[in-house]
Parts: C-alpha cells; sequence; structure tokens
C-alpha cells in the first residue's frame, strides 16, 4: 500500500508549522485524495533536501551557477 503525506505531515516531516508551507513552492503533488494534494516521503525529502534555507543556500546558489 502506498502511504501519502497531506500538508499537516508535510510540516512534521520537514520541521515547520503547517501555516509556514504556505511561504514555500512545494512539490507537484504525486496525487490528490478528494480536492486534497499529497506527496509520497520520498518526494518530499527530495525536495526538502534541494530547497534553499536551513544552510542550503550556498549549495544551491553554486549548483545554479553550474547550470
Amino acid at each position: 500500500m502506498m502511504r501519502y503525506l497531506g500538508r499537516t505531515q508535510v510540516a512534521h516531516r520537514i520541521g515547520v508549522k503547517p501555516d509556514t508551507l504556505n511561504r514555500y513552492k512545494l512539490p507537484e503533488p504525486d496525487a490528490m485524495v478528494g480536492d486534497k494534494p499529497v506527496w509520497l516521503p520520498r518526494t518530499v525529502d527530495e525536495w526538502n533536501a534541494r530547497r534553499p534555507g536551513r544552510g542550503n543556500w550556498r549549495r544551491h546558489k553554486a549548483a545554479r551557477a553550474g547550470d
């Protein structure tokens, strides 16, 4: 069975409050449950590792410079 994360679970997984997600550009959802987007844990983890912030900004900026 596939396990999906809703917004509250995504927030918990990355260590922020659910309302904080409103400021983030989240990845495309892996599925929709009714009208609610949901993500696979792997999608959230990969997105979180690549997003700027929490010490990732320099790495993100350097990676973009190589584009």
